[in-house]
């Protein structure tokens, strides 16, 4: 039965990341100054503090205005993300957790989730907190950093050359043969998705939906071309000329590489790892799981089945650390993930999915349960990898 999209209750999970070791903190003399409260509004942005100590920084976001908001810090150049809480509906109170180092940030609120937002200028200063890690908790990080580090290379790697036969394929007008690899190619950026996004002035050349677009943006990569691959839903379509294919393909491989390089130059914290696997899982909800991600080609599972993927692989990195802190999430970890999975096989279709509009209200109703049960543990991942 076919089905007019379905818009899902959206789920919020708190991201957290890191581009360093640091402190912990929590406890402390200056644990206090570690919390930060943040009150967005349509127009303001104000945080309690403009600066803190290094180590595990929260900021308790609430949305006192009457938009759906987002907010970031970001890095000192205003694009690479460090952490980030997007969907905080009207007076909703989220958090967010970040390992962070002494340096400079840019914190920002997106009201109306649109723009580059309101922002300000935030301090990380240094601290002189020590930590002390067993010989046996510092391998099994190590380990989880190392494996991670090689897994998202592998899917970077992947990426690339699987869009390079894409391009092929749909330069020289083999769309047959195009829309065949389109689903299977994008796999491994849903799988990385997270990292992808961290740079922030590639994702939205790569990865925009043209629903997302600012005003006055250039829509290109991904979903531009899906758009000229399945034009059905479109009104009053013109397909993309011969010259233009060659634009914008030209685009999206050039973006992919210098994607690849940047990702062949990154080394990854456990604070990273969690928050690639929760900051995916939102992925699943924002975009996947509400039928909005692939508008034209209704190939959504396969992006749900990657986002799924790269979390689990980053959960499962710091499991070993996570049952001698917390064998308990652990355990609800791994069942709600074979929950989830044993929802998503039921859908598959030879090596693939069924479309997306193919599914039942009640089908899709289940999906985004199961994405609910797995959120909220999967939030609390971090904070029990930090302890």
């Amino acid at each position: 039965m076919r089905i007019p999209l379905l818009a899902a209750v959206l789920l919020t999970v708190p991201v957290v990341a890191a581009c360093t070791q640091n402190p912990k903190s929590g406890t402390g003399a200056d644990s206090e100054d570690r919390a930060v409260t943040v009150a967005s509004t349509d127009d303001a942005c104000e945080l309690s503090a403009s600066e803190a100590p290094a180590g595990r920084l929260t900021f308790t976001v609430t949305n006192d205005g009457s938009q759906v908001t987002e907010f970031y810090l970001l890095a000192a150049d205003g694009l690479q993300i460090v952490g980030e809480i997007e969907n905080i509906g009207p007076n909703l109170t989220r958090e967010l957790t970040v390992s962070a180092a002494a340096g400079t940030y840019v914190a920002a609120c997106k009201p109306g989730m649109s723009g580059k937002g309101i922002r300000s200028g935030f301090t990380v200063t240094p601290s002189d907190e020590e930590v002390t890690t067993s010989l046996d908790e510092k391998g099994l990080i190590e380990e989880a950093e190392e494996r991670y580090g090689d897994y998202v290379q592998g899917q970077s790697d992947e990426l690339l050359a699987k869009t390079k036969r894409f391009v092929r394929a749909y330069r020289s007008g083999d769309d047959d043969g195009a829309r065949e690899l389109y689903a299977d190619a994008r796999t491994h950026w849903e799988r990385i998705e997270t990292v992808a996004e961290s740079f922030g002035d590639l994702d939205p050349k790569m990865d925009a939906r043209e629903a997302d677009l600012e005003p006055g943006q250039r829509w290109t990569g991904w979903h531009r071309i899906e758009k000229d691959l399945w034009p059905a839903r479109a009104e009053k379509y013109v397909a993309l000329s011969t010259k233009q294919r060659a634009v914008y393909t030209d685009d999206l491989l050039a973006n992919t590489e210098k994607l690849d390089r940047r990702i062949g130059g990154l080394e990854f914290t456990v604070d990273q790892i969690a928050n690639g696997s929760r900051g995916l899982l939102e992925e699943v909800a924002t975009g996947k799981v509400t039928g909005e991600e692939e508008y034209w080609s209704h190939t959504d599972l396969w992006d749900f089945q990657a986002n799924v993927d790269g979390a689990r692989v980053g959960f499962e990195g710091v499991e070993p650390l996570l049952d001698q802190k917390d064998p308990d999430l652990a355990q609800t970890l791994e069942h709600r993930f074979d929950d989830l999975q044993k929802l998503l096989d039921a859908h598959r279709v030879g090596a693939g999915f069924a479309y997306y509009d193919d599914l039942t209200s009640e089908e899709i109703k289940q999906l985004a349960d199961a994405v609910n049960a797995l959120s909220e543990p999967l939030s609390r991942l971090t904070a029990a990898v930090l302890s």
